[in-house]
C-alpha cells in the first residue's frame, strides 16, 4: 500500500512537471518600491476605492451647505485642494473656490487669484484671470492680494508682449515651414528615396 502511494505521488508529480505553464497575460506595474509583473485580471489596491461612508456623508452635507453659504464653499474648495477628507481634486477645488469668490468671499477671491497666477496642477498660469480675482480681493482691503496684484499685472504685461511678438513673427515662421525647410526624402517609383 505504501509503495502504491509513493508511485501515485511520483506519477502525479511527473504529470504536473510535463504540463506546460498557463500563459496568463500580465501587466508591468511600477511604483516607489520598484516594478513587478502582475496578472492583468488582478485587482490593484486603491486606498480611495470603497470609500468611507461617513466621510462621504460629511462631504455631501458640506456640499449642501456650500450651495447656500460661500464660507462653506470656500471650506469645500480648500478640502478638495488639500485632499482633506476627500480625494484631492484640483478641478473641484477651483470650482468651489470660484463659487465662493463669485458670492463675495474675499479669502476665496485671493485663493482663486493665486490659483490662476501660479497655475494649479494641470492648469497653467493665466495672469489676466489672476488680475481680475486679485483686484476683487484687494478692493476689499486684502494686503496679500494687493501685493500679488502687482505681480499678476507684470506677468500679464509680459504675457501680452510675448503674444504680440509671436503674432508678429508667426507668418514668417509659417513661410519657412512651408518653403524654407526641405524634406530629407521623396517618393519615387521604387519607394522612398533619401538625399
Amino acid at each position: 500500500m505504501k509503495l502504491f502511494f509513493v508511485a501515485l505521488v511520483a506519477l502525479s508529480a511527473s504529470a504536473f512537471a510535463q504540463t506546460p505553464p498557463v500563459n496568463i497575460p500580465t501587466v508591468r506595474i511600477c511604483d516607489d518600491s520598484g516594478c513587478s509583473d502582475r496578472p492583468r485580471n488582478s485587482a490593484t489596491f486603491d486606498p480611495n476605492a470603497g470609500g468611507d461612508a461617513d466621510a462621504e456623508r460629511r462631504i455631501k452635507s458640506l456640499e449642501a451647505i456650500a450651495a447656500k453659504d460661500p464660507r462653506a464653499a470656500y471650506d469645500l474648495g480648500l478640502r478638495f485642494f488639500r485632499g482633506d477628507g476627500v480625494k484631492q481634486d484640483s478641478y473641484q477645488a477651483l470650482k468651489w473656490m470660484r463659487d465662493a469668490g463669485e458670492r463675495g468671499d474675499a479669502r476665496a477671491q485671493l485663493a482663486v487669484g493665486r490659483f490662476y497666477l501660479m497655475g494649479l496642477q494641470e492648469m497653467g498660469s493665466d495672469p489676466a484671470e489672476a488680475e481680475k480675482w486679485l483686484a476683487m480681493a484687494a478692493s476689499r482691503g486684502d494686503g496679500e492680494a494687493a501685493k500679488l496684484l502687482g505681480q499678476a499685472q507684470t506677468a500679464k504685461k509680459t504675457e501680452r508682449d510675448y503674444y504680440n511678438w509671436r503674432q508678429a513673427n508667426k507668418q514668417s515662421w509659417y513661410g519657412w515651414w512651408y518653403s524654407g525647410y526641405p524634406y530629407y526624402s521623396y517618393w519615387g517609383p521604387a519607394g522612398w528615396y533619401y538625399r
